[in-house]
């Protein structure tokens, strides 16, 4: 994937996302890191350590007594937690850097984004009975790749999704024709720097992938259906854009039809739910 490296190597060059995020990222995923590693890190963005008590003082966790201790909100909201909470502070100040155009739109794609990984979240708790934290993360970040070439290959990546409007196509055989790469790629590299989990790294490689053999459990498989789900929502990352469905999958929604439609119903509240805690993130 060279060229899928070059454009990530100069988006890391001109230091698009805050040190203290991609540490902590990192942090998170190395066994031998301590409670005082975390909070050495947290305690060089004051705006984190704000963001992070906010959170773990407001009312989605309804806690009796207020928390003033880093090493206590950790605690109290969980490794994954953090680490979702970090990645997505980080990636809204990230979207909301750019001058919509008539074939992509950043706020868009934010949208899109957060509405997969609510959704996704909810696949992975409610029908499969697993842990949704990874789900999720994947979720906000299957299409990180997009921003990369937006801002790396600014005229390129619009010219791509122009042609895409145009084309029966997909975005990604646009992407390789014009960029050289797609955002598929691109993502996947990124989450493989940051050393995220291997099934998020997968699930982003994998999102736009006709897969003849893949697990509806699986982050890969979850994605995927969430994308197809909320696309019919209209929150798609590009106005039209075609979602790829694998087969195992659309007959797994169709086995599973009644427990989709009970979901769908509750995807708005959910949103809003989620919606309210990002609120308390803010500054």
């Amino acid at each position: 994937m060279p060229a899928a490296q070059a454009l990530l190597d100069k988006f890391n060059t001109i230091k698009t996302l805050p040190h203290v995020a991609i540490r902590l990222t990192k942090l998170i995923s190395d066994e031998n890191s301590t409670m005082q590693d975390f909070e050495k890190m947290i305690k060089m963005d004051p705006t984190l350590v704000l963001r992070l008590l906010r959170v773990v003082n407001s009312s989605y966790y309804a806690l009796r007594q207020k928390v003033d201790s880093i090493s206590r909100a950790v605690v109290i909201i969980g490794m994954n937690n953090l680490r979702n909470m970090i990645v997505t502070e980080t990636l809204k100040d990230i979207f909301k850097e750019s001058q919509e155009q008539d074939a992509f739109s950043r706020n868009r794609l934010w949208l899109h984004c957060a509405a997969v990984s609510i959704c996704s979240q909810m696949i992975s708790e409610r029908i499969f009975g697993q842990n949704g934290e990874n789900a999720f993360l994947c979720g906000i970040l299957h299409d990180i790749g997009m921003i990369v070439e937006d801002q790396t290959a600014h005229d390129l990546f619009n010219h791509a999704c122009k042609a895409y409007a145009q084309d029966s196509g997909t975005i990604i055989d646009h992407e390789k024709e014009i960029i050289g790469t797609d955002h598929c790629e691109v993502g996947y590299l990124l989450a493989k720097d940051w050393k995220l989990p291997l099934e998020v790294q997968e699930g982003i490689k994998q999102h736009h992938k006709a897969l003849k053999e893949v697990s509806p459990s699986s982050i890969t498989g979850i994605i995927q259906i969430s994308e197809y789900i909320v696309s019919k929502l209209n929150y798609t990352a590009i106005p039209g854009m075609n979602t790829m469905l694998s087969s195992p999958l659309a007959t797994h929604i169709r086995e599973n039809v009644g427990e989709y439609k009970a979901l769908v119903k509750d995807l708005p509240d959910e949103m809003s739910k989620a919606s309210d805690l990002y609120e308390h993130q803010k500054e």
